[in-house]
Parts: structure tokens; C-alpha cells; sequence
């Protein structure tokens, strides 16, 4: 654990900090203390195969391997093992290349961060957000849990936060997240009553975008809301972030504040749609 996080943490595109000032941070204080905590909820959201975010991500490349016959596929982490290094030397020989980073909606923190590995020669797809293929994925997902389980009043849409200087410099990931949104809504029959945005995963003391969403299903709660129903749409696999951030920590935190139902929509992970989706983005199809 603490190997990952220095990886991941010591990456200035993750952490847009002045070297020298983040840097004795970094091993000074945070490697000595975040592995312990980290490793803590890995472990309640770990499962016999492993981590849930490497299982998915491996049948997912299985099974879109099944479906684009002739076509090769590989995968790898940006951090930790299989490396995108060796993802790609699996694929020697191959021409043309195409990369999808599995984050939906751009960021200089996740997708830029997979550009700086990738040998120039290599096609990066650098966004998702409103493709159509994705977004019918995911409302097919969200329909099938309502089918199965009835639907709540308000759907929450949380998607993973970025410090809110990050969005001033220019970057397209808060409009994205909300244009994601809007055409999830509309493929639901959603109005604007019926669904929020929030930003989850905070770090640090810096603004990150807002409304948050713990404190959204607090006053949720507290407002007489009894059913809430949160779906992550910026995340493709199931995770750290939405297992254990959101399936436990967010939940405990809704029924305490007098909630009585909470539901954690299930990510697409390896839904047929979703699969389609896939190659449809990669152009394989």
C-alpha cells in the first residue's frame, strides 16, 4: 500500500504542488500515516479474487476481447501492477494502437496522467462523457436496479471531486460531469427535481467542486428524504470509491442522520451494454 500511494501521490499531475514544498509532504507525513487508514478499507471491500476494481477491469477486457474477434486487447494500471508498460508490450506488434482511458469525463489528473505514458504513436481516446453508447449503459444499468428494486425519489449522480483551481485553470471535467449528467436524466425521463449533482473523494484543505456528497445525503436525511438511490457515473468499475466511499462510509452517514433506505447503484463493470459501449468507443465495433 504504501509503494501504490508513493507512486500515485508522488505524480504532479495528481498532486499540483511545488515539488520541493509537496514532496517532504509527502514522505514525511503522509506515507507514514494514509497506508495504515488506506489499507484499512481495502480490506472491508476486498474480495476472494482480489481487488474489485482489477477484477472487473480484467473481464472486462476478457469479454470485450470475446466480442471485437480479431481485434487484441490488453490492459493496465496507471498505478500499481499490470503496468500500462506492460499492457502495451502485450500488444507488440500490433498497429494501429488505440488507448481508452476508463475515466468518462477529461481530467488533467486521471487521463492527461495515462498521455504521459503512452508512446506518442499511440491513439488516446480522451473523453467519453456523452457518448451515446455510454450513456444508454448506464441508463440501462440504472433501470435494471429500479426494475428490481423500485426507485427512490431523488437519485444522487456523485462523481469523484477535483480541487476547484483546477477547474478555474480550464479544465472540461465539471461541465463534462454535468453533461454526463443531463443526458443520464434524460435518457431516465429524469426532471430536474428528481436527481443531483455531487463531488465525492475530497483531499486535503483545498475548495474542491461542491455541493459534496456526504453532506448532500445528511441534509437529505434531515430534509425527510427516507430513500435515496446513488449511482457513480464517472466510474466504470466498482472500487474503493464507490464500495467502500460510498456503499459504507456514505451510507452509514445517510442513516444516521434519519434516512431509512440507502442504495449504491452497482457501476457498469461487466454489463453487456457497457461492453458494447467499449467498442464502440475504441471504434471496433
Amino acid at each position: 500500500m504504501r509503494r501504490y500511494l508513493a507512486e500515485f501521490l508522488s505524480d504532479p499531475r495528481v498532486v499540483q504542488l511545488p515539488r520541493l514544498i509537496w514532496l517532504p509532504i509527502l514522505h514525511g507525513i503522509v506515507l507514514r500515516t494514509r497506508p495504515a487508514k488506506s489499507a484499512a478499507k481495502y480490506a472491508s471491500i476486498w474480495t476472494a479474487e482480489g481487488s474489485p476494481l482489477a477484477v472487473h477491469t480484467a473481464r472486462q477486457a476478457a469479454l470485450l476481447r470475446e466480442m471485437c474477434a480479431g481485434a487484441r486487447v490488453a490492459y493496465g494500471m496507471r498505478y500499481g501492477e499490470p503496468s500500462i508498460r506492460e499492457g502495451l508490450d502485450r500488444l507488440a506488434g500490433c498497429e494501429p494502437l488505440v488507448a481508452i482511458p476508463l475515466y468518462p469525463q477529461y481530467s488533467v489528473s486521471t487521463t492527461a496522467s495515462v498521455r504521459d505514458v503512452l508512446p506518442g504513436t499511440v491513439r488516446m481516446i480522451e473523453d467519453f462523457h456523452d457518448h451515446p453508447a455510454y450513456v444508454a449503459a448506464l441508463a440501462a444499468n440504472v433501470g435494471r436496479h429500479w426494475q428490481a428494486h423500485g426507485r427512490a425519489e431523488k437519485l444522487v449522480m456523485s462523481f469523484h471531486g477535483l480541487p476547484k483551481r483546477s477547474v478555474a485553470r480550464g479544465a472540461p471535467y465539471e461541465t463534462q460531469c454535468r453533461a454526463t449528467a443531463a443526458l443520464l436524466a434524460s435518457a431516465l425521463q429524469l426532471g430536474s427535481q428528481d436527481y443531483q449533482v455531487t463531488f465525492q473523494s475530497r483531499f486535503g484543505a483545498a475548495e474542491w467542486l461542491q455541493p459534496y456528497t456526504e453532506p448532500t445525503l445528511i441534509e437529505l436525511a434531515r430534509s425527510g428524504a427516507k430513500r435515496v438511490d446513488v449511482v457513480c457515473p464517472g466510474f466504470v468499475c466498482d472500487c474503493l470509491e464507490t464500495l467502500e466511499e460510498i456503499g459504507i462510509e456514505a451510507k452509514r452517514a445517510f442513516l444516521a442522520a434519519g434516512g431509512r433506505e440507502f442504495h449504491a447503484l452497482p457501476c457498469l463493470n461487466e454489463s453487456a451494454e457497457w461492453i458494447a459501449a467499449l467498442a464502440a468507443i475504441a471504434g471496433v465495433s
